[in-house]
């Protein structure tokens, strides 16, 4: 019986090294790992980039005197056959958005809407709030309003390559839309397309 024990302890052994042994770091920065038919985080940093380059060279965000636009991020619709977090598409545009010193983001208001900035306000004319010092409590009215918000869409097209592939089209959709007179300031459209063998799935 203990024999029967130890070389099955032995034989886990065995297993667990050889799948540590096959686990290794992805280097983001030049990765030459296989193409998948779904979208992976090379195809999330391609389209964010190209759609950062797009709003920055065009002018669309600098504003006359100097100062920056406050932007609020708006719906992004996900029609495609994965579970995608949009999130993670956003969050990089966001990040260079506000790196470029043009944009400030806004938790106030859209789809990143921090909820602490309505529940101290809520706890300001409670009990609780009488125990906060009353200088460092915002007041009514300090909250400021978004200028721009920026939504968009992501979809998905299979088609039939040929007998033994398929192609995937992939369309990233974003647009700049200025709230108080309802213009529409930037819009861009980024493909990313792949081409595989029939079994793969895109999902």
């Amino acid at each position: 019986m203990k024999t029967k024990i130890l070389v099955m302890i032995a034989v886990s052994g065995i297993l667990f090294a050889g799948c540590a042994a096959q686990t290794s770091y992805i280097d983001t920065m030049h990765d030459d790992g296989k193409v998948v038919m779904g979208l992976d985080y090379r195809d999330f940093d391609q389209a964010a980039s190209e759609m950062v380059q797009s709003m920055l060279g065009s002018g669309a965000l600098r504003k006359q005197d100097g100062s920056r636009y406050v932007m609020a991020t708006s719906r992004i619709i996900n029609d495609t056959m994965q579970r995608i977090d949009t999130d993670q598409l956003m969050a990089k545009i966001e990040e260079e958005l506000l790196n470029s010193g043009q944009v400030v983001m806004t938790s106030a208001a859209g789809s990143k809407t921090d909820q602490m900035i309505y529940d101290m306000r809520d706890e300001r004319d409670t009990e609780l709030g009488e125990e906060f010092d009353s200088g460092t409590i915002a007041s009514k009215g300090q909250l400021i309003a978004p200028e721009l918000s920026i939504s968009g869409k992501i979809f998905q097209r299979n088609i039939r390559y040929d007998k033994k592939r398929q192609q995937v089209e992939y369309y990233f959709q974003l647009k700049i839309t200025n709230l108080t007179s309802g213009l529409r300031f930037w819009q861009k459209e980024t493909l990313i397309g792949k081409r595989g063998s029939n079994k793969s799935v895109a999902w």
